[in-house]
């Protein structure tokens, strides 16, 4: 098992076909282009003498073909966060020395100068006139061997590096993805950033399926909205913060529908989706078929799917238990075993709120330096706080390190804020804990108003205690006008907390 098998597959099965579209200069690989130059690109990287070839660039051509260029040449590929400082990027590359890198033109010189650094513009690595060596042999077929090399955001200490090995992502993809079940006019719309997991499967599964991808380097709605018209796209990825800025803009728009027909499916996740932004998706994109996923880097992208039927159902639905799963991220796929453990690493029951383990031939649960985190029997806890109803769908609670302990109770940031979510006037909220002498942590939180609405904290604070109960009413309450996500849709919780902190 090897990923340039994905693409080996779909060369030999339509090579004619274009592959990979650069949305920013129009630029195009056929799948037979892509898999020549990856053969060439495997010798340029062999004979530098390099162990990894990293990337660090906005999501271009070049991102496919380092992908498969690292795994022809038999080297994990390492995507490096182009938004980090030059600091923190000279870091991470001392760590995966000797590198083959292909970044910016403009940071050639400065990151050239790192040590065991072999440094590549990505129009030199593109440029086939500076690769005119074939690699000598096939890929390895070794599963065992690391294909991809993920850095952790190292919010609360230094990143940890994940490791994937082929057999991770092959099993991933070819559990979840039908080989060439995409008809040739399919397009898909990629804007995740290529250092993210999501980033990565949607490379692979869509070489898979032998779909045209377009490349969106740079998230805006309204160029999203351009190319998704421009080439009739068909199906597309979102983070939730991404979906609710399209809704924005078709609302300025002022049509009833996204006058997207073409559009057949759209797939979201990456964070929590706030029901009303899925609701008005729903209304805009009538004839579209919605999916919600839900996954980790360290189980090589998702394990669970809120399908487009059970969207249609939930959103029919009279019945408040079947209503609410539209705020859930579904099931786990086949294959995938997912349980609710308590601290003490008891199974929970249906509604229990706990830390999310999970198992299958997907995880992975291993970080460079460190070895694999799973249990004898192959669980791996994901620090994901959440809750399984009695028909297996999965309801996620943020982080398990963002339980707020008040007087000894521990208290759900989400359980709290899926009740601000229902309030007419809320938009968005964000709960967290803040330092209290009474009770060690205090309930504190944010709230973003609907567009031409106001909220009243007090029916606010009077509905939570009415749903929950006293011991959840925040003791402070802001109103922002929007709240800190990353550019993969996750809540920057620790920037909430510390700004409430400090009123």
């Amino acid at each position: 098992m090897n990923v340039m098998m994905l693409l080996e597959m779909a060369n030999a099965a339509f090579p004619e076909r274009t592959a990979f579209t650069d949305g920013s200069s129009g630029e195009s690989f056929t799948y037979s282009e892509l898999f020549e130059a990856a053969r060439h690109r495997a010798a340029s990287v062999r004979a530098s003498g390099a162990s990894r070839l990293v990337k660090l660039d906005v999501s271009n051509l070049a991102t496919p073909l380092s992908l498969f260029t690292s795994a022809w040449a038999g080297v994990p590929f390492v995507p490096l966060n182009y938004r980090l400082t030059d600091t923190e990027i000279e870091a991470l590359l001392k760590r995966v020395t000797p590198a083959y890198l292909v970044t910016q033109e403009d940071r050639v010189v400065s990151l050239g100068g790192v040590d065991q650094v072999n440094a590549v513009a990505s129009a030199d690595f593109l440029d086939p006139s500076q690769h005119s060596q074939v690699v000598d042999g096939e890929w390895s077929m070794d599963p065992d061997e690391i294909a991809v090399l993920l850095f952790t955001s190292g919010t609360t200490g230094e990143p940890k590096a994940a490791v994937l090995r082929h057999k991770h992502l092959v099993s991933y993809i070819l559990s979840s993805v039908e080989f060439a079940s995409a008809p040739e006019e399919d397009a898909s719309l990629v804007c995740v950033p290529p250092y993210h997991i999501a980033g990565i499967a949607a490379v692979m599964s869509s070489v898979y399926s032998g779909r045209h991808v377009i490349q969106l380097p740079n998230f805006t709605a309204e160029a999203w909205v351009q190319l998704a018209r421009e080439h009739k796209v068909t199906t597309a990825f979102v983070v939730p913060t991404m979906l609710a800025r399209i809704v924005e803009l078709l609302e300025a728009e002022g049509e009833e529908t996204a006058n997207m027909p073409h559009l057949n499916s759209l797939a979201y996740g990456g964070g929590k989706m706030p029901l009303s932004v899925i609701q008005k998706a729903m209304q805009f994109f009538p004839n579209t078929d919605f999916s919600n996923a839900y996954g980790l880097t360290e189980t090589s992208s998702t394990i669970c799917v809120l399908g487009p039927d059970e969207h249609r159902e939930t959103a029919s639905s009279s019945d408040p238990k079947v209503q609410r799963r539209l705020v859930s991220v579904g099931r786990g796929l086949p294959g995938v075993e997912i349980e609710i453990r308590d601290d003490e690493g008891k199974l929970l029951g249906p509604g229990e709120r706990g830390e999310i383990y999970v198992r299958g031939e997907q995880v992975s649960g291993e970080y460079e330096g460190r070895g694999a985190v799973t249990d004898a029997q192959g669980w791996f806890p994901t620090r994901d706080a959440g809750s399984m109803d009695d028909e297996g769908y999965l309801f996620l609670e943020g982080r398990a390190d963002d339980v707020i302990v008040r007087g000894g109770e521990n208290l759900s940031p989400g359980e709290i804020e899926d009740v601000m979510l229902t309030h007419p006037s809320v938009a968005d909220a964000a709960v967290v804990g803040i330092p209290d002498e009474q009770w060690g942590e205090a309930v504190a939180a944010v709230v973003v108003a609907k567009a031409g609405s106001s909220v009243d904290l007090d029916a606010l604070k009077a509905m939570i205690q009415e749903q929950l109960r006293s011991s959840r009413v925040p003791q402070v309450i802001e109103i922002w006008k929007e709240l800190p996500y990353n550019e993969t849709g996750k809540l920057l919780r620790r920037v909430v907390k510390a700004d409430l902190s400090k009123a």
